[in-house]
């Protein structure tokens, strides 16, 4: 019955036959096709993956995307819920590839703009471009101990910090404390309790990058 579902049945409405463009016209088969396939591998889904998302089968959501067959508003109802997107970015005509915007910031060595705390010295970088999708930062890490911290840094977003001068030592709230040193990297989730400390003769230099 499966099969069924994404075709078009007597007593069924066509998702084709609602969804219209601003100008009247029927959306095209193509892209509605190839933009299900544009979403699915946005979200680096699997056919199988999606299938189980969407509880449709993965030989009908071949078929859609091949434009075999025309999905009913019902499967395309299962699509948006279990892919997490409204019904009209179904109908955002496909990429043809990437593209460019042309923004673009440059922070020179040291030029950064200063935001000291108690615990780090940050250099905010690239400050001039507006509705980043990430921050970076350069800092200097003062904290000596644990103890520095009056509760854990938590926050939205994952972040990403690579060293590089000095040795610290990364604290999580579900994880053994772990030293890295120069050219060591890590990756976390940041709403998961999270500071570090430096533990070298000089105070260490992170470059840390969260994503919005």
């Amino acid at each position: 019955m499966s099969e069924l579902e994404a075709k078009k049945m007597p007593d069924q409405t066509s998702v084709l036959e609602v969804a219209r463009k601003d100008d009247g016209k029927f959306v095209e088969p193509l892209q509605l096709g190839k933009r299900l396939k544009e979403i699915r591998l946005a979200n680096n889904l699997t056919l199988e993956e999606a299938s189980r998302l969407t509880g449709l089968a993965r030989s009908t959501l071949s078929k859609i995307e091949n434009e075999q067959i025309s999905p009913t508003f019902q499967a395309v109802q299962k699509l948006t819920a279990g892919l997490g997107i409204d019904i009209p970015q179904l109908f955002v005509p496909p990429q043809d590839g990437p593209t460019a915007n042309g923004r673009r910031d440059i922070t020179r060595n040291e030029a950064g703009t200063p935001h000291p705390t108690t615990t780090y010295e940050h250099e905010l970088l690239c400050t001039q471009m507006r509705d980043k999708k990430m921050v970076p930062f350069k800092c200097t890490v003062r904290a000596r101990s644990f103890d520095d911290f009056e509760d854990w840094v938590r926050h939205e977003g994952e972040e990403f910090m690579l060293v590089l001068s000095g040795v610290v030592e990364v604290y999580t709230e579900f994880y053994e404390p772990v030293k890295l040193s120069e050219g060591d990297s890590i990756y976390y989730d940041a709403r998961m309790g999270h500071c570090l400390v430096s533990v070298s003769k000089a105070d260490a230099v992170v470059l840390w990058v969260t994503s919005r």
